[in-house]
């Protein structure tokens, strides 16, 4: 922490020495923050959707280097999930509940990939966008994902091409929900779909650092076109009944894959949205949270990338540095540290299972 703090310092003394540009008045910091920086070689950072020290942190999950969930590494994506670490090695952490879109071939549901091998999709490279509460990024089978956060809520908009069809009748996509998380550490986890799509659950997780194990809930809402169907998946196959499981390691320690599925009519625009909420405490305080942060029915997506932002400029505009002309690199390199020194702990105010408080609580795996 001590040299950590020598070099943040040392840049401030050269960034005062060459000069910047924030008394511009067409400076805004947020264009030298690169989330990118540390995604590949053993960087192990978050690249996605944050507020500062937010609790939900989105971004897309790959089958490569995926402590921080994503990586430029040129891996595949295996899902989109609403927690996540920052800067940490070792074991994968977080990463609970990922969702994925898909398209069935030949519409029929047991020809969709449930399970994470089957399902892994590369993404294009140069698609992806990443800025300070916001993350995006196109499949390479067409489907392009953003999404961006409040404190305890995610946003997704997934949009699937209109030219996805077979003998000119439009295929329905399907986004489907895995009782997982990135290090496959589900002890047990359960999952129930209602009648307006809304899934809600939890699991027993273990952390990728320290002993014992925590318990994280979900509350999943969908919206963009009407539902066709919705259920279960075990494995690598679904089905409409039953509309609820619970699943658990058993006796020999099987990891089995399960979790729900949720498939609609051909959307008009192409766009399907996913709200996700997220809690320590009950999944019903997971749909709390997401209904008081991101009201319904109609999720504003732009007032909360906007409201993102602007958070971050609030925490960034503390640091003032002279005018002049430092090189954009350096400006770069020192923005985006102190970015990340807003990534953990997380707030977890009023979500202490151990105790009900009010009271300010910021926590993480690794504090």
């Amino acid at each position: 922490m001590v040299f950590f703090l020598l070099i943040i310092a040392l840049l401030i003394c050269l960034l005062q020495a060459t000069g910047a540009t924030q008394n511009s008045p067409t400076f805004d910091v947020l264009q030298y923050v690169d989330q990118l920086i540390g995604t590949d070689n053993g960087g192990n950072v978050f690249a996605g959707a944050t507020l500062p020290y937010g609790m939900a942190k989105a971004v897309a999950d790959v089958d490569g280097q995926n402590t921080g969930g994503f990586s430029t590494d040129g891996s595949s994506v295996t899902g989109f999930s609403h927690m996540h670490d920052s800067g940490t090695g070792g074991n994968p952490s977080l990463g609970n509940f990922p969702l994925l879109p898909q398209y069935c071939p030949d519409d029929v549901l047991d020809n969709c990939n449930f399970l994470i091998a089957a399902r892994a999709t590369h993404y294009v490279n140069d698609s992806v966008v990443a800025t300070p509460g916001y993350f995006k990024l196109n499949l390479v089978n067409g489907i392009s994902a953003e999404m961006t956060v409040t404190e305890h809520a995610a946003l997704y908009h997934f949009t699937f091409p209109a030219e996805n069809s077979e003998n000119g009748t439009a295929l329905s996509p399907l986004i489907l929900l895995d009782l997982t998380d990135l290090a496959a550490s589900r002890q047990n986890a359960s999952i129930k779909i209602d009648e307006n799509g809304r899934m809600m659950g939890n699991g027993t997780f273990v952390p990728s650092f320290g002993s014992g194990s925590f318990i994280s809930h979900f509350c999943a809402d969908f919206s963009g076109s009407s539902i066709r169907d919705t259920g279960i998946w075990v494995n690598n196959r679904a089905g409409t009944e039953p509309k609820e499981i619970f699943v658990t390691r058993g006796i020999n320690l099987f990891y089995l894959e399960a979790g729900g599925f949720i498939r609609f009519e051909p959307p008009g625009d192409g766009n399907i949205s996913v709200r996700v909420g997220v809690s320590f405490i009950s999944a019903e305080q997971a749909c709390r949270n997401a209904e008081r942060e991101i009201p319904g029915p109609n999720w504003d997506f732009d007032g909360i990338k906007q409201t993102a932002e602007d958070a971050w400029r609030k925490k960034l505009s503390g640091i003032s540095i002279e005018t002049g002309g430092a090189d954009v690199a350096l400006l770069t390199n020192f923005y985006s540290a102190v970015y990340r020194t807003m990534m953990s702990p997380q707030n977890y105010t009023g979500e202490n299972p151990l105790w009900r408080s009010s009271e300010p609580y910021y926590d993480s795996f690794y504090w």
